[in-house]
């Protein structure tokens, strides 16, 4: 069945399976089931899964994939798993890729992420790590031209900053002699090998993304905070804003969710779907059953 949209994540131990989990969840509840959902996990680490998250992925239609991530950057780089796992062919129109540990809050639709022709990002909370000198050598790198549009941080503006956008969802059409996430992969490792270049780890999936959006003659469709609200920092300890209707937000850990009070809506949302609020629950109440059958 070919998707309009497929969403990609990671599903990984120890934490990003269960948050894998209620992530898929939210896009169920809120985007239905027209919408393809497929968690990927590196292909070495697939036996330490635990039987729960593969029973909620059945039960919620959806898959787990393997890939291979050993040996796909010059040195070990497990945050650039999000472009391995963007690179994985699925049988869609558009996919997104997005972090696990977000939450989709209120009844969604894939028009509102997707743009032919574009990819789909929020810009950036901040870019505390450096500066704007990083963007001559980089774009330099590939004799590309500076981009003459400029943006905003999301949290620390600072002024007019060049493009610079969130990793943490990122939408884009499949279609096209080359697909955007290869030339993401490629344009990262080039830059990774820039050995002048300060902080390119753990950033490089980020500092690559404009790049390579140029790259495959694509532009970038900037999506409203209302649809990537991200949480923690400044923000930490204070409700979502009322005077908004906010889609989707990124939390970053069950802490952030807790203080702001969303952490009984995420597990309220797997219970929905699953029946059970903790995704472990799915599998270790059969466990004890059998032990107690055997004693």
């Amino acid at each position: 069945m070919t998707h309009r949209l497929t969403f990609a994540y990671i599903v990984e131990p120890p934490e990003y399976q269960i948050f894998a989990c209620t992530l898929l969840a939210s896009i169920r509840l809120q985007f239905g089931d027209d919408v393809g959902a497929v968690g990927y996990c590196p292909e070495h680490r697939m036996d330490e899964l635990h039987p729960a998250v593969f029973k909620a992925h059945e039960m919620m239609g959806a898959e787990i994939r393997p890939m291979r991530t050993r040996g796909m950057w010059d040195s070990e780089y497990p945050h650039g798993n999000k472009i391995i796992a963007a690179m994985q062919p699925r049988d869609s129109e558009f996919s997104a890729f997005v972090d696990s540990d977000v939450l989709f809050l209120r009844p969604n639709s894939p028009e509102n992420l997707i743009r032919q022709g574009h990819v789909s990002a929020s810009v950036a909370a901040s870019k505390t790590w450096s500066g704007e000198e990083i963007w001559p050598p980089i774009y330099g790198a590939f004799d590309m031209p500076l981009p003459v549009e400029r943006v905003e941080y999301m949290r620390r503006p600072v002024g007019p900053v060049m493009p610079y956008y969130s990793a943490g969802l990122v939408v884009f059409p499949e279609n096209g002699r080359l697909r955007f996430p290869d030339i993401w992969h490629e344009t990262a490792q080039r830059i990774d090998r820039i050995d002048t270049l300060d902080n390119r780890r753990p950033y490089l999936d980020q500092m690559s993304l404009p790049v390579a959006i140029a790259r495959a003659g694509l532009r970038w469709n900037e999506l409203p905070e209302e649809q990537h609200f991200i949480m923690g920092g400044r923000l930490r300890g204070e409700p979502l804003p009322e005077d908004r209707e906010v889609f989707t937000v990124h939390y970053r850990h069950n802490g952030v969710l807790k203080d702001s009070g969303l952490l009984g809506t995420a597990r309220a949302m797997l219970q929905e779907k699953t029946g059970v609020p903790f995704v472990r629950r799915l599998t270790e109440g059969n466990v004890r059953k059998a032990r107690r059958e055997q004693a």
